[in-house]
Parts: C-alpha cells; sequence; structure tokens
C-alpha cells in the first residue's frame, strides 16, 4: 500500500453542520464511479473491519439508497435515504439516515461536491443535521470511522486507475 497522503479533514462550520474534506490521487470521473456503483460501494464503505454485505443504489431524483453494514461481531446497521440532487461526476445529495434507534428520529441532509485539480479529485462532503444536540453526536462517533472509509476508498482507487 502507498503511503498515506491525504488525510481527512473534519470540521463544524455550523452549529449544524459536519464539513468532511479529502483529496484523492483519482480523477474525478473515477471517483464518482466508486461512490455511485454498488460493486465498488461494496469494497470500501465503512471502518475496516466493516463489510457492506448489501448495497442498494437507485441513482435518480427520488431514488432510494440503502447500505447494510456488518462489523466483525455480526452486528448489523442499516444506512439509508433519498436522493435529492444528482449532477453526474460533480455533486450528490441525499437524505443519510442511521436507521438504529433512536439515532433514525434524525434525518441528515449529505451533499458530496467533487472538484478536478489536476488529475486529483477534492472531496467536499457537507451534513446538515437538524439541531446541534444531533450534529454533535455524530460528530463525536463517526470521525475514525469516517477516515478509514475514505482511506479504504483511496486504497480502491488505487486499483481502478
Amino acid at each position: 500500500m502507498a503511503a498515506k497522503t491525504n488525510q481527512l479533514k473534519v470540521s463544524l462550520p455550523t452549529d449544524t453542520t459536519i464539513l468532511l474534506e479529502r483529496e484523492f490521487n483519482a480523477p474525478r470521473h473515477l471517483v464518482w464511479e466508486a461512490m455511485t456503483k454498488p460493486e465498488y460501494v461494496k469494497q470500501w464503505w465503512g471502518p475496516r473491519g466493516y463489510t457492506l454485505p448489501s448495497c442498494e443504489i437507485d441513482l435518480r431524483v427520488g431514488g432510494e439508497w440503502r447500505y447494510l453494514s456488518r462489523a466483525e461481531d455480526g452486528s448489523e446497521y442499516l444506512f439509508r435515504g433519498v436522493y435529492r440532487e444528482i449532477s453526474p461526476v460533480e455533486r450528490l445529495s441525499y437524505t443519510w439516515i442511521f436507521d438504529v434507534a433512536p439515532f433514525n428520529e434524525n434525518v441528515a441532509i449529505e451533499t458530496v461536491e467533487l472538484e478536478e485539480r489536476g488529475g486529483r479529485t477534492y472531496a467536499r462532503t457537507t451534513m446538515l443535521w437538524p439541531s446541534k444536540e444531533v450534529r454533535d453526536g455524530h460528530a463525536e462517533a463517526m470521525q475514525d470511522g469516517a477516515a478509514q472509509t475514505m482511506d479504504r476508498l483511496e486504497e480502491l482507487l488505487a486499483t481502478m486507475a
């Protein structure tokens, strides 16, 4: 595995948002494919030690996505949402629900923006939460997992180039 040169940057720009920023060593069209095709998403989504035995993507406005994540101990977690905006290779916006009580009472709006910079891709993901309290609960729990997930995406992209 190549040395890790890209780090995930996590910030809290407003009381209700989480901002994730990461650069990938791959062109934008490959990052888009890896983020929108189930056969690729299954290979990178989730922290190390987790698998994605089920990945459904209906990539159209109003279409649904559902990811079933499985931990090493066999516990399973469902994530799901509905696509709100799709601008191929540039922007993707959808609802994001961690479908485990009591977290499933809160819906986030996640927007991913991809910008090509000299054959590399800058990804900016904004998660908008219904309140500061909900945002804080997710921000604390997700930072390590999000960093591992983005590292796994980088590793997959290296095999796609």
